[in-house]
């Protein structure tokens, strides 16, 4: 399946202060054999607040979800239906394959619970195209289409697409803290988001935006 592919305008202040354009180019998709149809666009992010002026360049910004007072910017596009794996794919090979292009990405995921994630941000999510399902606590479900957009505020939630199409949706997600929950003490799924996948940064490698 093609997907498309995103071109990324990037501005910045030259030496005088004055603002330019500082790159200008395509970010070609994330694909993995293990989600057939899915395509995940890393355009930009940084691991803290930003001071500006600044060159425009981009920052650390390795692992999948932000930390605290950092942000990451993305597109994701999601065919109808759930993700079925060709039936000869090295699982252990595409896992590998996957969090090194996106590091945590999967680490808040409920294993009982196929979609079901929690992290420690607050999403500002738009429908591009497309309409998507969102699931909540108890079943809660709401349809989203083209145009729609959803306040996500650290909450328990999968994205379904019950359409005919696939579904496009831009997100912005800024970092959070998290005030422990008695009643979530015994999960090992909820609340993970940005600790698991800070594990996974590197020192080699701190920025997937350049």
């Amino acid at each position: 399946m093609e997907h498309a592919r995103i071109r990324r305008v990037v501005t910045g202040h030259d030496t005088d202060g004055k603002a330019r354009v500082v790159d200008d180019r395509d970010v070609e998709p994330i694909t993995s054999e293990i989600l057939p149809g899915y395509a995940f666009y890393r355009l930009w992010g940084r691991d803290e607040r930003p001071t500006f002026p600044d060159d425009g360049s981009p920052r650390g910004a390795h692992a999948y979800y932000p930390p605290t007072s950092g942000s990451r910017f993305m597109i994701n596009t999601f065919p109808p239906g759930e993700p079925v794996p060709p039936p000869d794919v090295d699982m252990a090979t595409a896992l590998d394959e996957l969090e090194r292009r996106m590091p945590g990405a999967t680490a808040p995921m409920e294993p009982d619970t196929p979609g079901m994630h929690t992290t420690d941000s607050i999403d500002y999510i738009l429908v591009v195209s497309g309409e998507a399902t969102l699931e909540l606590d108890d079943g809660e479900q709401t349809v989203l289409r083209a145009g729609d957009v959803v306040v996500q505020n650290g909450t328990r939630h999968a994205w379904r697409n019950r359409g005919t199409e696939p579904c496009t949706i831009v997100g912005i997600a800024i970092g959070a803290d998290r005030t422990p929950n008695p009643r979530e003490s015994g999960s090992p799924t909820r609340g993970v988001g940005r600790q698991a996948s800070t594990s996974a940064m590197t020192s080699s490698e701190t920025s997937k935006f350049a």
